[in-house]
C-alpha cells in the first residue's frame, strides 16, 4: 500500500512537473525571409516591425499565454529551394510552432507547398502576389501584408476616371503579373481606358525598349495619358524619366506603394498621387503614434513601408496563441481561430477574411518637404489625402481547401 501510494505521489509531481513545462514552452517561431541581396531592405523592415510588435501585444514581458516568445531568423536568399529546405528543417528538425516569411512571391509558392505537406502554420508577412492566398494558395498559409489586390483596387479608386488612358509596366514574374493582372480586373467597370501592358525582366538596366512601346501606346491619345508601374527588386523603372515622357505630356506613376528609403530618387513624381499600403503619416491611432515613435528613436527614422508587416505579424500571433489558450499543436484548431481574429493595428481595425489579412490603404501624393532637404530623402515626402475603406476596396477573397 506504502509503495502504491509512493507511484501516486511520483505520479502527481511528474504531471505537476509536466505541466509546468507545457506552461513554460518557448514559443518558436522561424521567420524566413531574404537576408541580403535587393531584397534585404524589405526584410530588414519586416524583423524590426515584429520585434517592435510582440514588444507592444506582449506589454514589454516576450511571452504569451505563459510561452517565452523566441525569434530564429533564416536567409532564403531570395531562392526557392532554400526557401522550401529552411522551411521543412524548421518545422521537422528544430519544431518551431509558427512560420513566417518571405519577401519574395516566387519563394513564398514554394514554402507553400511545405507547409501543406507538413500540415503547418505558415504566415506570409510580405510576398504580394494574389495567388498565394488564391489559385496558388492552402489553408495553411495566411497572409498579413496586402496582396496585389488592395494595390489594384485601391489604385483603381485613384485613377478609374473618365478621359484617362492607361499603359502599364511591370516586372515579367509572379509578383508582376499577378499585380497587373488584379489591377485590369479592378478597373473593369470603370470609365479609364486600358492601352498596353509591358513586363520586363526582373532586373532590367535599360528600359529603353520598355519604355519606347508605351510612350508609342499613349502619345496620340486624348486626355490625361498615365504609365502604371510595380517594382520589386533588382532594376529601376524611374529611369524611364530619361527618356521624358513628358514630351508628349505622359505621366508615370507607382502603384505598388510609398517605400521612403525611395523617396530621394522620386522626385519626378512629385504632384503625383496614388494609393498605398503604409506611410508613417497616414494613419491617425495610437498604435500607429507608438510604432513611430519607437522605431524614430532606435533606428533613428520613421517606420517604412514592410515594418506595420511585421508588426501585424507579431499582433496576430499573440492573438492567436492567447485565444488557443498557449496550444500550437491542433493546426486546424489555429487555422479556424486565426480566421475569427480582428484586432486594432497600426492601420486601424483589420480582420482576417479566408486567410487574408483586410485592410485599409492609403490615397497619397508626392510632395516637396524643404525640411526634409538636408536629409537622405532629398527633401521628397508624402502628404496623405486619405483613407481608402475596406469597404471603398471590396477586395476580393477566396475560401481555400486542400
Amino acid at each position: 500500500m506504502r509503495i502504491h501510494r509512493l507511484v501516486l505521489a511520483l505520479a502527481a509531481i511528474a504531471c505537476a512537473s509536466g505541466l509546468a513545462v507545457a506552461q513554460t514552452k518557448e514559443l518558436k517561431i522561424a521567420h524566413i525571409s531574404s537576408r541580403a541581396g535587393p531584397l534585404e531592405p524589405f526584410s530588414t523592415q519586416s524583423s524590426r516591425g515584429m520585434k517592435l510588435g510582440f514588444e507592444y501585444a506582449t506589454n514589454g514581458t516576450m511571452e504569451v499565454a505563459g510561452r517565452k516568445i523566441v525569434l530564429l531568423d533564416k536567409d532564403d536568399q531570395m531562392k526557392a529551394d532554400v526557401g522550401k529546405t529552411l522551411l521543412q528543417s524548421a518545422y521537422k528538425d528544430e519544431g518551431v510552432d509558427i512560420a513566417v516569411g518571405p519577401a519574395s512571391s516566387a519563394v513564398a509558392l514554394a514554402m507553400i507547398q511545405v507547409a501543406r505537406e507538413n500540415k503547418k502554420l505558415l504566415i506570409i508577412d510580405m510576398a504580394a502576389a494574389e495567388n498565394l492566398t488564391s489559385t496558388k494558395g492552402s489553408k495553411y498559409a495566411f497572409r498579413i501584408g496586402r496582396n496585389s489586390d488592395h494595390d489594384a483596387y485601391s489604385n483603381a479608386f485613384v485613377y478609374g476616371k473618365p478621359g484617362t488612358f492607361i499603359a502599364t509596366l511591370a516586372p515579367d514574374y509572379a509578383f508582376g503579373r499577378e499585380g497587373m493582372a488584379s489591377f485590369k480586373a479592378a478597373m473593369k467597370g470603370k470609365p479609364a481606358t486600358f492601352v498596353e501592358e509591358v513586363y520586363a525582366p526582373a532586373g532590367t538596366a535599360d528600359f529603353t525598349p520598355y519604355a519606347t512601346k508605351l510612350f508609342n501606346a499613349l502619345k496620340d491619345k486624348p486626355g490625361r495619358k498615365v504609365i502604371l508601374f510595380i517594382w520589386a527588386g533588382a532594376g529601376n523603372p524611374m529611369k524611364v524619366f530619361d527618356l521624358n515622357p513628358q514630351r508628349y505630356g505622359i505621366e508615370m506613376m507607382t502603384i505598388g506603394g510609398t517605400l521612403l528609403m525611395l523617396n530621394a530618387g522620386a522626385r519626378p513624381l512629385i504632384g503625383n498621387e496614388a494609393a498605398t499600403s503604409y506611410y508613417f503619416r497616414c494613419p491617425k491611432n495610437a498604435i500607429n503614434d507608438w510604432m513611430v515613435k519607437e522605431h524614430q528613436k532606435r533606428f533613428n527614422e520613421p517606420p517604412d513601408f514592410f515594418v506595420p508587416n511585421g508588426f501585424m505579424t507579431a499582433q496576430a500571433i499573440v492573438e492567436l496563441v492567447k485565444k488557443t489558450n498557449g496550444k500550437t499543436d491542433d493546426t486546424e484548431l489555429m487555422i479556424k481561430t486565426l480566421n475569427s481574429i480582428a484586432f486594432d493595428s497600426p492601420k486601424g481595425k483589420v480582420f482576417f477574411k479566408n486567410n487574408q489579412l483586410m485592410q485599409p490603404m492609403y490615397h497619397y501624393e508626392y510632395i516637396e518637404n524643404p525640411e526634409w532637404k538636408d536629409t537622405k530623402w532629398k527633401g521628397v515626402d508624402v502628404k496623405c489625402k486619405g483613407e481608402i475603406s475596406i469597404e471603398d476596396m471590396n477586395v476580393p477573397t477566396t475560401v481555400l481547401k486542400n
